[in-house]
């Protein structure tokens, strides 16, 4: 949790723009007052007579406020950039992206004057709530956000004098706003996920399979009663985990109840006074369904961290799991050269007695090429080079995220080859695959399931004929599914090559123009949402759906690298045995202070992100290398 960050208030508003639930923090709130009064004493001699906004608004004011911004911005996010449609004194009219994550209410707005600015708002949407956190921030950093709203010039000049960028990295509390935003969401809609920490299947690991967290309603994994620690993931990532999905703008109609209760009681032992201190839910839950005891008090030299609130008994075994993500866009293109990324992260699982130290150095950081790490607040670098990087920490308990990290693909791409597809008439098109799999690959690495998919958001798929050379095909409304390796048929020691050709027929593009017509004049007169959509084309996405619905070829979209206007194919897959990167942990090198006996299991295991095939016959985007 960054430092210094406290919070002033919380709001949770439904898709009607009610506020459903809201908290204020009256000792943070008394803060801010006294540095409105000595910044607004302080500022008398100022030309630009400005007084920040110094108290909070109530629920109703501040749901009329959010449901104003929504319709001038023209949706829940807004536009992000100055549109025709922007108003001097809006977040768009900044012309920054990030206004769409962290926005500004202008409270009970008949009021003369520009003192009723609310922000920085973290704005963070999950199933049918929008969740607002306010942080504690200085005024004058609020008064530098309303200079940057009225600012006649547009745009995020690095040379500028003010920007919202600089603003920003002056907010470390923003940071921890966040954070909080996404913890609550997890509360309200129960989505609590912990890191995924895999083991090997065995008689032995039954013990692991306890969770505190299974019998709270997440699902996918196997656990008891008892309540002692968070889970350990299955081997296999769920279906959300390897597709991955784009934020959506709008909240999505749900049916779960809010349970205030659960929400209030997580607030009070996460944050008690508005400081945030420990946003683990499994953890408070533990704490409330195990309590204290004697027995968990450490010894009385060791500090106990908040990260670790009760002490583990039972078996003891350290776990690591090396998890990856690998982004590739292929173009088989001379002039366009392919482009392979991998983002990861280190997860562990720590069953360890008492309040041990445990170090161990983390090799493959030249190889790798690593661009960016962070590690978990629990952990010490006390040693780094060019190849070797020592790492020390005092696990929590459960599963956690112990580093993240970006760095280039050490490997080949494990999927390679060309995709194409061409329209010989109006509603047929014939595609050619021709694939090769882990060419250059050997054991142990081993691809469990390999899908292709191609997405036709603007047809509907009527039928598809071929025949593969290997896997089974099957369609959707708008897709294609080619599964060559399926789960239980892994490839590992070999390479081979699949290609599928055949054609794929959609339906009459007029009678889907007829339909969407049709459709959109019977719109239901309760939805809000869609109804400002056809009146003020709310926002970027939706205007680019718009004219797409329209059939425009991509050259005339207004942005383009929209991945709707362009046609391609989506691998999904998943390798396990060693990482992309380069990135390994030797479980023999690892040490344990005060020295117990404690087996160290190591796992690998590397999943498709937005792993993209380009159609080698339509048009592409592509990113030009700068020329030092």
């Amino acid at each position: 949790m960054p430092s210094d960050c406290s919070i002033r208030a919380l709001w949770i508003l439904n898709n009607l723009d009610v506020v459903v639930f809201s908290r204020r923090f009256p000792v943070v709130e008394k803060r801010w007052r006294a540095a409105c009064q000595s910044e607004n004493q302080s500022s008398n001699g100022d030309p630009v007579k400005y007084n920040v906004f110094s108290s909070l608004p109530s629920d109703s004011e501040l749901a009329a406020s959010f449901s104003e911004r929504k319709r001038r911005e023209g949706s829940v996010r807004g536009f992000g950039i100055r549109v025709t449609q922007s108003r001097e004194g809006s977040d768009s009219w900044v012309d920054d992206p990030i206004t769409r994550h962290i926005i500004g209410l202008y409270i009970n707005k008949e009021e003369d004057g520009e003192n009723n600015l609310l922000w920085p708002l973290a704005l963070h949407i999950k199933g049918p709530y929008c969740i607002l956190i306010l942080p504690l921030v200085e005024p004058r950093h609020v008064k530098d956000y309303a200079r940057l709203c009225k600012r006649s010039d547009c745009g995020n000049a690095v040379m500028a004098d003010e920007n919202l960028s600089s603003l920003l990295l002056d907010l470390p509390s923003m940071t921890g706003a966040f954070m909080v935003a996404h913890a609550i969401a997890e509360v309200v809609t129960g989505d609590v996920v912990e890191p995924e920490v895999v083991v090997s299947a065995s008689p032995s690991v039954g013990g692991l399979l306890d969770s505190l967290t299974g019998s709270i309603g997440i699902s996918g994994i196997s656990s008891r009663a008892k309540p002692v620690a968070a889970p350990v993931a299955s081997s296999t990532p769920s279906a959300a985990s390897v597709m991955g999905g784009l934020a959506s703008d709008v909240p999505k109609i749900g049916s779960r109840i809010l349970d205030k209760d659960a929400l209030r009681s997580f607030i009070s032992s996460a944050m008690p006074f508005g400081t945030p201190l420990d946003l683990s839910y499994s953890n408070i839950l533990s704490i409330k369904v195990n309590g204290f005891s004697s027995l968990d008090m450490p010894p009385q030299d060791l500090k106990q961290p908040a990260w670790k609130p009760y002490l583990y008994k039972g078996k003891q075994r350290l776990l690591f799991t090396i998890h990856e993500t690998l982004h590739a866009a292929m173009y088989d293109r001379d002039e366009i050269p392919d482009s392979l990324s991998v983002s990861g992260q280190i997860n562990c699982r720590a069953e360890l007695e008492g309040l041990p130290d445990v170090s161990f150095p983390l090799t493959g950081l030249s190889t790798s090429k690593v661009e960016a790490l962070s590690f978990h607040p629990c952990a010490q670098v006390p040693e780094h080079n060019v190849d070797k990087q020592a790492l020390m920490f005092s696990p929590p308990v459960g599963n956690f995220v112990l580093m993240r990290y970006q760095a280039t693909c050490g490997l080949g791409p494990p999927v390679k080859g060309f995709y194409q597809l061409s329209m010989v008439s109006e509603d047929e098109g014939a595609f050619l695959f021709k694939l090769r799999l882990m060419e250059g690959y050997k054991s142990p690495l081993t691809m469990e399931f390999c899908n292709v998919t191609m997405p036709f958001q603007r047809r509907r798929v009527l039928s598809f004929d071929g025949t593969p050379s290997i896997g089974t095909v099957s369609n959707a409304e708008h897709s294609v599914e080619w599964k060559i390796i399926t789960s239980g048929r892994g490839l590992s020691g070999k390479s081979i090559e699949a290609t599928f050709s055949g054609t794929v027929r959609f339906a009459p593009w007029q009678t889907q123009r007829s339909t969407s017509f049709r459709s959109e004049g019977t719109t239901d007169e309760d939805s809000d949402n869609e109804a400002e959509s056809t009146n003020n084309m709310v926002n970027v996405e939706e205007f680019l759906m718009e004219k797409m619905s329209k059939d425009l070829p991509p050259v005339d979209l207004e942005e383009p690298f929209s991945w709707n206007a362009y046609n391609y194919a989506k691998v999904s897959f998943k390798i396990v045995g060693a990482s992309f990167s380069g990135m390994s942990i030797d479980p023999k090198s690892v040490s344990i202070y005060p020295a117990v006996k404690a087996p160290v299991e190591l796992s690998t295991q590397v999943i498709s992100g937005d792993y993209i095939l380009w159609n080698t016959l339509g048009k592409c985007p592509s990113a030009v290398t700068a020329k030092v």
